[in-house]
This record gives C-alpha cells, sequence and structure tokens, in this order.
C-alpha cells in the first residue's frame, strides 16, 4: 500500500517554505464567496432580460461553473482553511454553499477526510462508490467519455448522480444543530420562494444548472484527479495535476483546484498558495521527474483513457 505522507517521499523541501505557504487568509474564502454570488445573481438578471434560448442555455453552463466554484472553495472550508471560529465557518459554508447543495460540510469532511487517509484503497469512501462503475471504468474511448457528458447536458446523467450522493449522503448521520438548521434553511427558501412567486425563477436558473452543467463539471475533474492513466503504487503516481486551459480553469478548475496532487501531499496548504507549491515541489527532482502533471483536461486527460 502506498504512504499517504509527503514526509515518507523525501522530499527536499525546506520546511520553512513550506511554513509560510500554509497562512491561512480568511478574506480570500469571503471574496470568493461573495464574487460567485454575484456571478450567479448577475447572470440571472441578464438571463431573465433577454431570455430566449441563445442566452438561457450559456447561462446554464456559467451558473453551473459557478456552482462548482463555490463548492472548490467549500473544499478548502472542510479542510479548516477559513475562520479559527470552526463553528461559524462551517455556518456560513453551509448557509452560501451546502445547504443549496443539498448536504453539509461537515458530513462532507468526515468523508473527504477518510479519502485522504486511505486513498484510493477499499477504505476511501470517495474510490468505493466510484470503483468499478462506467463512467469511471478504464479503458473507455473517448466517444464513451464524450457521450457521457452529453447525457449530463441533456439532464438524465445529474439526476442518477444525485440519487447516488443521496444514498452515500444518507448513511452519514447528522447532528442535531445540523438537522435543525438544514430545516430551517430549507423552510425559509420554501417560504420566500413562494411569497416570491420565484418558484420558475428557482427551477429554471438553480435546479436545472445543478442537475446540468454542475454535475457534468463534478464529473470530469473528479474521473481527472483519480481516474484515467494512473499508477497506484506511489503518491506522486495514484493522482495527477492538469495544467488547464484558459477556458478550463473557467469551468473545470477554478480556485487552482486542478493542483491536486499538490492538494494530497500538502492538504493544509490553500487554495490561494497551491500555485506557489507546485512552483516549490518542482524545484525537486524527485518530484519533477514522478509526479504525474497532464496538460489539459480535455486534450490531455482524453489522450490518457
Amino acid at each position: 500500500m502506498p504512504s499517504h505522507d509527503a514526509r515518507d517521499l523525501n522530499l527536499s523541501i525546506g520546511k520553512e517554505a513550506l511554513k509560510a505557504l500554509y497562512e491561512v487568509k480568511p478574506a480570500r474564502v469571503l471574496t470568493a464567496y461573495m464574487f460567485e454570488w454575484m456571478l450567479i445573481l448577475g447572470t440571472i438578471a441578464l438571463a431573465n432580460r433577454y431570455f430566449s434560448v441563445w442566452t438561457y442555455i450559456p447561462a446554464v453552463l456559467l451558473i453551473g461553473s459557478r456552482m462548482h466554484a463555490l463548492a472548490v472553495v467549500m473544499h478548502d472550508v472542510a479542510h479548516f482553511r477559513f475562520l479559527n471560529n470552526r463553528k461559524l465557518s462551517d455556518f456560513i459554508t453551509d448557509v452560501l454553499v451546502c445547504f443549496p447543495m443539498l448536504i453539509h460540510v461537515d458530513g462532507y469532511r468526515r468523508n473527504h477526510v477518510s479519502h485522504h487517509q486511505h486513498l484510493n484503497t477499499g477504505d476511501d469512501p470517495d474510490w468505493v462508490a466510484k470503483e468499478g462503475r462506467p463512467a469511471f471504468s478504464r479503458p473507455q474511448t473517448r466517444g464513451q467519455f464524450l457521450g457521457r457528458l452529453l447525457l449530463y447536458l441533456i439532464g438524465y446523467q445529474g439526476p442518477a448522480d444525485l440519487r447516488w450522493m443521496a444514498r452515500r449522503i444518507g448513511k452519514d448521520k447528522k447532528g442535531r444543530a445540523e438537522q435543525l438548521q438544514m430545516q430551517a434553511f430549507y423552510a425559509l427558501l420554501f417560504v420566500a420562494l413562494t411569497v416570491l412567486g420565484l418558484w420558475t425563477q428557482y427551477l429554471l436558473f438553480w435546479v436545472v444548472p445543478f442537475l446540468t452543467s454542475f454535475m457534468m463539471f463534478q464529473y470530469i475533474r473528479s474521473f481527472a484527479e483519480h481516474f484515467g492513466d494512473l499508477k497506484y503504487g506511489n503518491l506522486l503516481t495514484a493522482t495527477r495535476t492538469v495544467k488547464p486551459f484558459l477556458i478550463e480553469r473557467v469551468l473545470i478548475a477554478p480556485y487552482n483546484i486542478s493542483y491536486h496532487l499538490e492538494h494530497h501531499l500538502y492538504p493544509a496548504v490553500p487554495f490561494y498558495n497551491l500555485p506557489a507549491l507546485h512552483s516549490l515541489l518542482m524545484t525537486d527532482p524527485v518530484f519533477r521527474e514522478q509526479a504525474h502533471v497532464t496538460r489539459g483536461y480535455f486534450r490531455g486527460l482524453l489522450q490518457e483513457l
């Protein structure tokens, strides 16, 4: 079984250089949350004003990508890379990200910590849930992979993924406080949508993007992180870093999530310091020679199917 600790790789990375990268800047998370919600609400406003199929479809893609971006920032909060007050940190993230997406951050955290501790093994809940599913199988043809993306865009695969996620989430027991917070959130949401007459808007601009483009972007990134042409006997090759092209960075890999190998080596480094961590690691000959780095999600990943 490969080690899941970067210290066992004997990388020649100075502790002082690493220590500087662990610094947490809460304003970066808050700014990201506000920016993404402004983009979502602005997109909804523009699509409503100039509503047609030609504005609605791009709006669905953009909103789904911003949901995905919110989820990526939430991932940092799950690693306690936000506020020192963890209850407040989780509450803010639940209200702004998790509850609208039918999850809660502490449940995600428990699953995700196990994923890090038992990467690509029978004790890794992500691995167990995905291994053997056709969507994550290898080899598969490019046509099969691209065809699956089409299934997301037409609204077929997303609901299936949601049912699969619900079965996994259902196994996670929420605390009493989490249950009350979620119930209060959904009750307030129901009242607000009803009183303001916004159910149609909610369905068109939240539910549809959530079940289509958001799920598709999640799938592409999830496949890239731990599946395809990877070798699981070495932590440096058990996951990949992807150097995305600009449009991929916007849609698939916001907030430096594409530096996934670096994240597994040093999960306490927040998203805004991952590029610096990558540059630091590239000075080490072992990392430089062995690390699995792919150029581009579609160009690179399709070559590794």
